[in-house]
């Protein structure tokens, strides 16, 4: 990993390091740690979920800029628009800020669901496209009939021959007899041969869960046009998976579902006018080059795209679609950051001062002998006296285990060799052998977070899904631990393991001391929508950050992590007999006397009001040592 923990791998100039600090690139560029210090200073705990706006508008800038720039230099006359799909964030905070800075774009909604096509229906400025996608029910149906007849640019996305037959009866109920009848637009979304690669490859393909067959294609073209429903099919639609490492699978989808686009224009369809190529534009996630999770820019994504629309219709002689994308993980993942305390850190007990040596001559060979390899290393003896130490803690615990040696021999053991492994691998640091990798991961210092894993970043527990992690502070100094980040879930499955091929390493902090805090970045997109009440914790304190014209921010629409009532009604507990349960207990209690009883009740609901992530102990106007 670079010394900038590979921010300028995954970071898109997002963030920068200044001095000390992770510092936001914009405005005034205050830092990650100023930021979190005055959200504290209100009395927040716990981790905290910070919001970008800005990085929301330049996501979406940078997503119509590369379209237009490939239309221009294609000589494209076909446009471009977007969409951004609900399920990837429904929060308010994020869908406010997401319509406010998008608003000159015209950019649209995609709901999958009938409460996201409400969220669609209210928030989506008129004119501005809606995309109907997923399974639908005669409800969900006429209820973009409902919108269509509001005024909204809307598009149902027919997924099965049943989707379009219900289409038409609730056409029949909502335009019978009326001169001027408003139809919501039709799409296809065709079931490709053509599939993506990777975690989300079954999206695309004949397996694929979504989408129309050729036969059901033709099917559908038949009963749009019995109907006279034709005019109103405008849009093929496909989408071969999220997060599309590589450009391949895309270019021969284009020109599947170009073909098919082609052939419908070619028979009739006269309204169809677009193609929309679903979402897939891919994130750089790696903190690490060779492991690079994108082969692609986004130019090369958006010319790809051009030239191939192009060049079908060329071929068949039709008129050049409108684009349309609905990629949400590009746009939303850079925009939030989850900042998290450690708490602490589980190995400290491997210090000098640790260590409980008898008088000289007392203690066992082996232990004075791995003291004086610990004092006597050098960078020229190194790989030797590391060899010995380990070889003599072999023979050690052998000796503990039949009974010759006692509990503080082996301590000590313990200690001297973790000392002698760290100060080998630090003198050995240029040396890159997979010999110093293995006991990286042997010597890694385990960091407990106040977070948990299975709210703020469930694809790293169910994909294995890797986020930049780094301190936000303290980067002035050389991190020397191997880390492992521990979750303050009682789950062993809450964990970020020491990888020693993509290693990462922190500061070795005393957190009684001084606080340390770490960023967890890229978290915008799906973690917060798919993040469970493991243990009963849940979605962090939230903040929004915003920049006025002179580069000042201010921080807006907080929204405090749920207190441990709310939490339990939220799970269908009838709160009020909590309450009265846990009220009589103390009153009834003859352990305690009629004084302490108040004093109790005090500290019972002062204690429920709070959230269930861990206090820390540091002061909040203690300063970070120089």
């Amino acid at each position: 990993m670079h010394d900038d923990y590979g921010l300028s791998i995954w970071g898109e100039e997002n963030f920068t390091i200044r001095g000390d600090t992770v510092n936001v690139r914009y405005g005034k560029e205050p830092s990650l740690l100023e930021i979190t210090r005055a959200i504290r200073e209100q009395g927040y705990r716990g981790p905290l979920l910070l919001r970008f706006p800005h990085i929301l508008r330049k996501q979406i800038d940078t997503l119509y800029d590369t379209f237009a720039q490939a239309r221009k230099d294609f000589g494209y006359k076909g446009s471009f628009h977007a969409v951004f799909p609900l399920k990837v964030n429904q929060f308010p905070n994020f869908v406010h800020h997401l319509i406010e800075v998008s608003r000159e774009r015209r950019y649209g909604l995609e709901a999958g669901s009938k409460a996201e096509l409400i969220i669609a229906m209210a928030k989506t400025p008129m004119g501005a496209p809606i995309t109907v996608n997923g399974f639908k029910d005669r409800e969900m149906i006429a209820l973009a009939f409902i919108a269509a007849k509001s005024g909204h640019n809307i598009t149902l996305t027919i997924e099965g021959i049943n989707e379009l037959e219900t289409i038409v009866e609730v056409n029949r109920e909502f335009n019978a007899s009326r001169p001027d009848p408003v139809t919501p637009r039709i799409g296809m979304r065709i079931r490709l041969h053509s599939s993506g690669i990777g975690i989300w490859a079954k999206s695309g393909g004949f397996g694929s869960k979504f989408g129309l067959t050729s036969t059901e294609v033709l099917e559908a073209y038949e009963i749009l046009r019995r109907e006279n429903l034709l005019d109103a099919l405008g849009m093929i639609h496909f989408h071969i998976g999220s997060q599309m490492g590589e450009i391949g699978p895309l270019k021969k989808a284009l020109r599947e579902a170009g073909n098919i686009y082609a052939e419908l224009k070619r028979r009739g369809a006269e309204g169809l006018n677009a193609i929309n190529i679903g979402g897939g534009l891919a994130v750089e996630y790696s903190q690490h080059r060779p492991n690079g999770n994108r082969n692609y820019s986004i130019k090369e994504f958006a010319n790809d795209v051009v030239f191939a629309m192009q060049e079908i219709a060329r071929q068949k002689e039709v008129d050049e679609p409108d684009i349309y994308t609905e990629s949400g993980r590009f746009i939303a993942a850079p925009h939030a950051v989850l900042v998290a305390p450690v708490l602490e850190l589980f190995s400290q007990e491997y210090h000098e001062r640790s260590l409980r040596l008898k008088e000289r001559g007392k203690n066992p060979p082996l232990v004075e002998e791995l003291h004086d390899l610990y004092r006597a290393i050098r960078r020229t003896n190194a790989r030797e006296y590391l060899h010995d130490a380990l070889d003599h803690m072999e023979s050690l615990l052998t000796l503990f285990d039949l009974g010759y040696i006692d509990l503080e021999d082996r301590s000590n053991t313990e200690i001297l060799v973790n000392l002698i492994v760290k100060k080998a691998i630090r003198l050995l640091e240029n040396e890159d052998t997979g010999e110093l990798k293995r006991l990286q991961d042997r010597i890694q210092e385990k960091y407990l977070v106040n977070f948990s894993i299975f709210q703020s970043l469930p694809d790293f527990w169910g994909l294995g899904q890797h986020f930049p992690v780094m301190p936000i502070h303290r980067l002035k100094r050389r991190p020397t631990r191997p880390a492992s980040i521990w979750d303050i879930t009682c789950d062993s499955d809450g964990e970020i393991p020491f990888d020693p091929d993509a290693p990462l390493l922190l500061h070795d902090v005393d957190v009684e001391e001084e606080e340390y805090f770490l960023g967890f970045f890229l978290t915008g997109a799906y973690q917060e929508v798919l993040g469970m009440r493991h243990n009963l914790f849940t979605h962090p304190t939230e903040a929004v950050v915003v920049f006025d014209e002179e580069g000042d921010y201010t921080i807006e629409g907080i929204i405090e992590a749920q207190n441990l009532m709310d939490v339990l009604e939220d799970l269908e507990y009838d709160t009020g007999l909590v309450d009265k349960a846990l009220k009589n207990n103390i009153e009834d209690s003859p352990l305690i006397d009629e004084a302490e009883k108040q004093e109790l009740l005090g500290k019972l609901y002062l204690y429920l009001s709070e959230n269930s992530y861990l206090k820390t102990i540091q002061s909040l106007t203690r300063s970070e040592p120089a």
